[in-house]
């Protein structure tokens, strides 16, 4: 998507969504809360389903209900049996039906009787009388909730029901009772006790036990207690209440935190964006980077980076503007002398001069294509080195080799014309001397510098490669005999386009680009340059030295 000017300001889509950061959660803001969140939602869910918690109070309350089972039972068992039914081993009705309705009023559990065969004798909430059968069923005590509580517990209810070790109860319908098969009565007639928790339709818990009544070791029967479990429920609810306020206050507390946290990441993210799209954006020079370096963390890092990153560029862009301008200024030299030249001749009659401006015109175009060359390298220097793969390269090898190849040159120079000067590789070192480079372009710096060496040395006179380690760098100087640097020039070489030849070379033969690329390598390998005149003991001048540092390969 393009980043469309706002009418009016000037201002793109990511400066205004940067402005506007501060009054909406950014996507970042929103995962740092994501993730900070979790761990908190996990502990709300694990502390909704205490499940273990809930467990130990069923069975506290299931031991307890069956040892009143069993008291009961043996109560049922001694009193419910007319003298004349115990050899039959069968349970008076009547006796059972008042003996229950007795124990009704003093125990708080429902009492059920069974005979052997698993028939419903007897149910505390189940009166028999002339007039017929009255189904008791306890009431609440009165509450009075406001509407936003009610409306809680029922959720809080729902929630609960929903929760595994809630929904996978068996379920208990009232109105089906006496229909209803209980597995507990049917261990219980086997002579064993049953055990069983069941689920109510209103989300409460139902906890039933069932013991057989057993006389002289018959089991005459079956009897149940059974409980509601509001109790359970309310302290599990009580404590889920305790943790969930803790919950919410944790959860506030992380809230917060993590807004302050993204707050802290995000906004300063979001100004640097924007300031980098004005930078971007903009035709003045006049935004610069907010500078975080003082937060100490990786935004103050960050900032850091781009300012220096924009500030590279910005010099970077400079360059090529004057690096442009110097081009078109040098360019035109040669082409305005070539269009004189040209129209000029034009005009001749005399072959004599025609021919000498031929030569004029001829040493122009060679001119202007040995300028062009040089344009065209300086230009990829930069490009070439940061796709090229550095190497390591071993500093004695390659300056021997140089110094070898041009002494055989001049082994075979030609006798009729006046020797050129030697190259003698010096070399001050004990060990291999090894830096990480580009070796093609460390040997295209060295020839410029021997190259210029030899131009400026008298003839019989020599060029000095030398080598040497300096702390964790490594130097390398080429030293003439020549005039030596003019003063106030010794940093002015390295300029584009700088030429100081020695009198009586042909104007134009070099396009002063060599020391400026020489400069552009070294620097690409993260070294230095410079030159200086040598000096004898009168502080004469004798010669030039240029020296190159390179950081060595540890």
């Amino acid at each position: 998507m393009l980043d469309t000017p706002e009418q009016g300001t000037g201002a793109t889509v990511p400066a205004r969504r940067a402005r506007r950061g501060w009054f909406r959660i950014s996507r970042l803001t929103g995962r740092i809360l994501a993730i900070n969140l979790l761990s908190v939602i996990i502990l709300f869910v694990g502390v909704l389903y205490l499940d273990r918690y809930q467990n130990s109070l069923i069975r506290g309350e299931l031991d307890a209900l069956e040892r009143q089972a069993e008291v009961v039972a043996r109560a049922v068992a001694e009193l419910a049996v007319e003298t004349d039914l115990v050899l039959e081993g069968t349970l008076s009705h009547d006796l059972v039906q008042r003996i229950t309705r007795r124990l009704s009023g003093v125990l708080a559990s429902r009492i059920r009787v069974f005979d052997a065969q698993g028939g419903m004798i007897a149910d505390s909430r189940v009166l028999t009388g002339p007039g017929g059968t009255v189904r008791i069923a306890p009431l609440p005590p009165p509450e009075v909730r406001d509407p936003v509580t009610g409306f809680l517990l029922e959720l809080y209810v729902h929630v609960v029901n929903w929760l595994p070790s809630r929904a996978g109860m068996p379920r208990y319908h009232e109105h089906d009772a006496l229909n209803q098969r209980f597995p507990e009565v049917e261990l219980a007639a086997t002579g064993q006790v049953g055990r069983q928790v069941r689920a109510k339709d209103d989300g409460g818990l139902l906890l039933s036990v069932a013991v057989p009544v057993q006389r002289y070791k018959k089991v005459l029967g079956s009897l149940m207690l059974s409980i509601e479990g509001d109790e359970i429920d309310a302290a599990v609810r009580d404590v889920r209440l305790e943790i969930l306020g803790i919950f919410g206050v944790v959860f506030a507390i992380t809230v917060l935190l993590s807004l302050y946290l993204a707050g802290t990441i995000t906004r300063p993210v979001q100004r640097l964006a924007a300031a980098v799209e004005l930078v971007r954006s903009s035709r003045d020079r006049k935004h610069e980077i907010p500078d975080m370096s003082h937060r100490g963390d990786e935004i103050g890092d960050l900032s850091r980076a781009i300012g220096e990153m924009t500030e590279e560029l910005r010099r970077r862009v400079d360059a090529i503007e004057r690096f442009a301008a110097d081009v078109a200024h040098e360019i035109k030299n040669p082409l305005t002398s070539l269009r004189s030249a040209v129209e000029t001749a034009a005009r001749l009659d005399d072959p004599e001069r025609q021919r000498r401006l031929m030569a004029v015109i001829l040493d122009d175009v060679e001119r202007l294509n040995r300028l062009i060359t040089d344009i065209s390298d300086a230009s990829r220097v930069d490009a070439e080195m940061s796709r090229e793969e550095n190497d390591p390269v071993d500093l004695i090898n390659l300056l021997s080799t140089l110094a070898e190849v041009y002494d055989a040159v001049a082994d075979e120079a030609d006798p009729d014309k006046p020797p050129r000067a030697r190259v003698i590789c010096e070399i001050e070192a004990e060990r291999p001397l090894i830096v990480f480079g580009n070796g093609g372009r460390l040997v295209q710096v060295l020839r410029n510098l021997i190259e210029n060496a030899l131009t400026f040395s008298p003839a019989g006179g020599s060029v000095r490669l030398k080598v040497r380690p300096d702390l964790d760098r490594i130097r390398i100087s080429v030293e003439d005999d020549g005039p030596g640097i003019p003063n106030g020039k010794l940093a002015a070489i390295f300029d584009r386009f700088y030429t100081e030849r020695p009198e009586g070379e042909k104007f134009g033969t070099h396009s002063g680009l060599g020391l400026s690329i020489s400069k552009q390598i070294i620097e690409g390998h993260g070294g230095t340059i410079h030159a200086e005149n040598r000096r004898d003991a009168a502080a004469n001048v004798i010669g030039a030295r240029f020296v190159i540092m390179l950081p060595a390969q540890t």
